[in-house]
């Protein structure tokens, strides 16, 4: 084993050790209370619900580069993995739509469950093209299951009244620490890695407006922080997939 898969197997057995460290955490019912809860049209919580609808285009634009025109530049061995991911972004739409009509930890459930499977196959798509495309084919699968049974974990545990975030935590932040690594340590595939770069910054940039949803509300007054957070991941997601057209295989 290189420096680098050493180095980069270190940070990962930190991260998975100091979860074992941190106490169970609940889910914040105060979670639930977004700034913007008008009804619009019939529409409880109008924007947050049609703010998922950019979900739902990148999705079936990354399906109909993909397989229509197929101009996607893609590692064929790990094709599933891709479309995972794409299935995943565009399932979100329907989930975190279904969520924001009447927010509470039954709906949020399927608002979380497609974001595992697109988070994992993010993640197990990062693998192939930097790291292995043989550890990422044989990883897919392990990963969308372990992702999906960290958002059912929270869920039976909070119908028991013990419910813990940590795994799903770890499923949602775990590729977000560990791509810049990824991406500074080790070669690419492809030409053009910057997409990737540009999805981690909507990304920050989307959990920033999430996090100050009711200050940009107070601020804009038409759109809250929460609704932003759902287009400007969509943009970042968008900017990908343009951008896998785009490159070369090197």
């Amino acid at each position: 084993m290189n420096i680098k898969r050493l180095f980069l197997s270190t940070i990962l057995i930190i991260i998975l050790s100091v979860l074992f460290f941190i106490e169970p955490i609940a889910q914040d019912l105060n979670y639930h209370n977004f700034a913007d809860s008008r009804t619009i049209y019939s529409v409880s919580n109008f924007w947050n619900v049609v703010s998922n609808i950019p979900y739902f285009l990148v999705g079936l634009y990354a399906f109909y580069k993909m397989y229509w025109i197929k101009s996607l530049k893609i590692i064929n061995e790990v094709k599933v993995t891709y479309f995972l991911l794409f299935l995943g972004v565009t399932l979100v739409a329907f989930g975190s739509g279904y969520y924001h009509l009447d927010p509470n930890n039954e709906t949020l459930l399927w608002d979380r469950l497609p974001m595992s499977i697109a988070f994992m196959g993010l993640f197990s798509l990062v693998i192939s093209e930097f790291y292995s495309i043989k550890l990422g084919k044989a990883l897919i699968y392990p990963l969308v299951v372990a992702g999906v049974s960290s958002v059912v974990y929270w869920y039976v545990g909070e119908l028991n009244g013990d419910g813990d975030l940590r795994f799903y935590l770890l499923v949602q932040f775990l590729p977000i620490l560990l791509m810049p690594i990824i991406f500074i340590f080790f070669k690419g595939s492809f030409t053009l890695t910057r997409g990737y770069w540009w999805l981690l910054f909507f990304y920050i940039l989307a959990k920033i407006f999430e996090y100050f949803d009711k200050e940009v509300f107070e601020l804009l007054q038409i759109i809250s922080g929460h609704s932003l957070k759902h287009i400007i991941s969509a943009i970042g997601l968008w900017i990908l997939v343009i951008v896998f057209e785009k490159r070369v295989r090197v």
